[in-house]
């Protein structure tokens, strides 16, 4: 019997972790979630980051990054959709709350994930003796598009929420002032 080769032993070790921050993930999308200053510029700036490098790798396939526009995009589109069907709350001395569409942001990450365990199945157990790269993980039209679709989608949610942190803030802003001018 063959030991298993190193790449393997990265994934069987790093598959509790991976599974955790999924389990995690969407466990969020079910409730109720304050809003942090924090959250949107982090989600913008990792999944900018995570497109980016997403872009480069499907270079080497002609028509991937057009495939990659064109998903961010629908899920920017879609984002608008989740956006509408979301509860927004300003609760006084609380804080910013917001409960998210459960059922479009939970569609996307499966769509998302199921791609993900299909590539990581044909990777380590349908051809495993076959050399992969980045480029050629992004050779796939599908993975480029489930991924194009999660990420624009999680970018335009991600902008919402600061557009609506923003508005929030500086409406109190506006009543602070106006209740100082009329108190003086």
């Amino acid at each position: 019997m063959q030991a298993p080769g190193s790449s393997t032993l990265t994934l069987l070790t790093l598959s509790p972790l991976i599974v955790w921050r999924i389990y995690a993930r969407l466990r969020k999308m079910f409730g109720r979630q304050r809003l942090s200053r924090y959250r949107a510029p982090i989600t913008l700036a990792v999944y900018s980051l995570l497109s980016i490098w997403v872009a480069h790798a499907a270079l080497a396939h002609p028509g991937r990054v057009g495939w990659l526009i064109g998903s961010l995009l629908a899920g920017a589109v879609l984002s608008l959709l989740g956006v509408r069907h979301t509860q927004f709350e300003a609760r006084r001395g609380e804080g910013l709350f917001y409960t998210p569409n459960a059922h479009l942001g939970f569609a996307l990450s499966a769509l998302f994930l199921a791609r993900i365990a299909w590539r990581v199945a044909e990777v380590y157990w349908l051809a495993p003796v076959v050399p992969r790269s980045t480029a050629e993980f992004m050779g796939s039209a599908t993975t480029v598009c489930a991924y194009g679709l999660l990420a624009g989608y999680s970018l335009g949610y991600a902008v919402a929420l600061a557009r609506w942190r923003a508005a929030v803030l500086r409406a109190k802003r506006d009543r602070e002032r106006d209740g100082a001018d009329g108190a003086g």
